[in-house]
C-alpha cells in the first residue's frame, strides 16, 4: 500500500489521467481554442467520470470514502471557477490569442497536478506528525475566506505581482513565456487555499489527491465553457468565502465537534447553488445600490 492505495491503483489512475490529458490536448483542441459545445460536452464527460470514480469508492470502501471524494471534488471545482477569473485577467494582460490560451492552460493543468501532489503529500504528512498544523491550516482558510468576502462584487483586479512581472521583464521573454510563469505561480497560490480546504474533509491522501486531480482535469475545458459568462458570476466569490470559512472552522473545532461528511457536502453544494443562482438573478445595479446603502 502506498498512501492508502495499492501500487496497481496508482498506476491505473495515472494512466487514466494521462489518457484524458492526451485526448484533451491533442485531439479535442488540436485546431486552436475549442468550441463552447465541445468544451461543455467534455466537461460533462469528466464530471460523469468523477462520479463514476466515486461509485467505485463506494463499492470498495463504503459511503464515507465516496462522500469525502465528492466533497473534496466539489470544493476544488468550486474554487477553480473563481480561479478562472484570474486566468482571464492573465490572458487579457498578456494579450494571448484563444489558441495561445489553450496551450497556456495546458501548462497550467500540468503544473497544477504536480503542485497538488507535492502540497497534498506534505500537508497530510505534517498533520500526522504535528497536531498544531491543523490550526495553522484552519487559520489559513479563514484568512482566505475573509479576503474573498471583503472583495467587491464583480471586481477581479490584476494582482500587483503580475504587473511587476510584466514591468521587470529584463530578459526579454515572450508574452507567452511570461504567461506560463504567471500561471505556474498562480498554481502555487491556488494550492495554498484548495489543499487545506480538501484536507479539512478527508485525511486520506489518495482521496484528497484523486479529488483534486479529477477537478483539475476539467479546468481547461471549463474555462472555455465559462469564459463568456464569468462576469455574470459576480456573487460567487462570496459563496466561496463562506465555504472556506466553513471548512476552516470545521478544521479548527474537529477535536471537540465532529461535523458529519454528509452535512459538510450538503452545506458546500447548497452554498454554491445559492450564490450561483443569485449571481444570475440579481442585476449589477441592484448590487451597486445595496453596496452604496
Amino acid at each position: 500500500m502506498i498512501a492508502g492505495a495499492s501500487l496497481s491503483f496508482w498506476v491505473l489512475f495515472h494512466v487514466a489521467v494521462v489518457l484524458v490529458l492526451l485526448v484533451d490536448f491533442f485531439w479535442l483542441q488540436r485546431d486552436g481554442a475549442p468550441s463552447t459545445s465541445v468544451s461543455a460536452l467534455w466537461t460533462c464527460f469528466l464530471v460523469l467520470c468523477s462520479l463514476g470514480f466515486a461509485g467505485y469508492l463506494y463499492e470498495g470502501r463504503g459511503y464515507q470514502a465516496a462522500l469525502e471524494f465528492i466533497s473534496g471534488y466539489a470544493i476544488e471545482l468550486s474554487l477553480s471557477i473563481d480561479n478562472l477569473f484570474v486566468f482571464l485577467l492573465l490572458f487579457n494582460s498578456f494579450g494571448l490569442t484563444p489558441g495561445a490560451q489553450r496551450r497556456a492552460l495546458g501548462w497550467g493543468v500540468a503544473g497544477a497536478i504536480v503542485m497538488r501532489g507535492i502540497f497534498i503529500v506534505a500537508g497530510v504528512a505534517l498533520l500526522e506528525k504535528f497536531i498544531a498544523v491543523e490550526y495553522v491550516f484552519g487559520a489559513v482558510l479563514l484568512i482566505a475566506a475573509i479576503r474573498l468576502l471583503l472583495q467587491e462584487s464583480g471586481r477581479h483586479t490584476q494582482p500587483a505581482w503580475i504587473r511587476w512581472l510584466i514591468r521587470e521583464n529584463k530578459l526579454g521573454l515572450s508574452t507567452f513565456v511570461l504567461a506560463i510563469i504567471a500561471i505556474e505561480i498562480t498554481d502555487v497560490i491556488f494550492a495554498l487555499d484548495s489543499v487545506p480546504a480538501v484536507i479539512a474533509v478527508s485525511r486520506q491522501t489518495f482521496i484528497v489527491y484523486t479529488s483534486n486531480i479529477c477537478a483539475i482535469l476539467g479546468l481547461r475545458s471549463l474555462y472555455f465553457v465559462l469564459a463568456g459568462m464569468l462576469h455574470k458570476l459576480r456573487l460567487l466569490h462570496y459563496g466561496l468565502g463562506l465555504i472556506l470559512a466553513f471548512v476552516g472552522i470545521k478544521m479548527l473545532i474537529t477535536h471537540w465537534i465532529v461535523i458529519p461528511i454528509t452535512l459538510s457536502l450538503c452545506v458546500i453544494l447548497g452554498i454554491v447553488a445559492v450564490f450561483t443562482v443569485a449571481s444570475l438573478l440579481v442585476k449589477p445595479d441592484q448590487i451597486a445600490s445595496a453596496g452604496s446603502d
